[in-house]
């Protein structure tokens, strides 16, 4: 029964995976449902299952010896984890942390079965080498809003993949939680959050945020 569920879950969300592969991982995988805020994975740790989402959203993140987080991207359904698939490949330990935004659901490989299915699925190589091209594209976009733009233009750059990641021109969010994606204080962020009121390009509620559709647009 339930690996009937989790043939329909990759035929839903990972229509590129041929009939052969959709076999094989319902047959060995293990389908998870796992609520908002819980932690995925921490670094330091070994990666015992590759991630697929089905639904929800995992925020990917690299906390700092003091507590502190710098956000780096979601997995949405229909992506998998980057770094899980590497760090199992090579027995590495995690660099970075992961913890569910929102209750998710995850189909989860079991590590030793990656040789596996590199050698014999052809999709699923394609799909790791696919899914590696598009997570190196995001890091270099938040490694230029790291280097080359000002707090300013980090905020703006950080709101608009917020409003990608939801779909919606509400984010529910507070000043502290972007502070702490950004690494800097709720002082900073609020002042720019108002300068951007000011230029209409957003309007502040409490612990929310209506982005303008006239700026913005998913």
């Amino acid at each position: 029964m339930l690996s009937s569920v989790i043939q329909d879950k990759l035929k839903e969300f990972f229509p590129g995976f041929e009939h052969q592969l959709i076999s094989y991982i319902a047959q060995h995988a293990t389908l998870k449902t796992v609520p908002a805020g819980q932690e995925l994975m921490q670094p330091g740790q070994y990666f015992r299952s590759v991630i697929l989402v089905t639904s929800g959203k995992v925020k990917v993140y690299r906390p700092d010896e003091e507590g502190n987080e710098y956000f780096m991207y979601y997995l949405e359904p229909g992506s998998a984890c980057a770094l899980s698939m590497v760090c199992a490949a090579r027995s590495l330990v995690s660099e970075v942390a992961a913890k569910t935004a929102d209750d998710a659901e995850l189909i989860l490989i079991p590590i030793e079965l990656m040789d596996e299915l590199v050698r014999h699925y052809k999709s699923w190589y394609y799909f790791v080498l696919e899914t590696y091209r598009s997570r190196f594209e995001e890091m270099l976009q938040v490694i230029d809003s790291v280097a080359f733009k000002a707090m300013d233009e980090r905020l703006e750059f950080y709101l608009k993949r917020q409003l990608k990641a939801h779909r919606s021109y509400t984010l529910t969010i507070t000043h502290e939680q972007i502070a702490a994606d950004l690494n800097t204080s709720r002082v900073v962020v609020s002042r720019l959050l108002k300068k951007m009121e000011q230029d209409r390009k957003l309007q502040l509620f409490r612990n929310a945020i209506e982005m303008s559709r006239k700026f913005y647009q998913i």
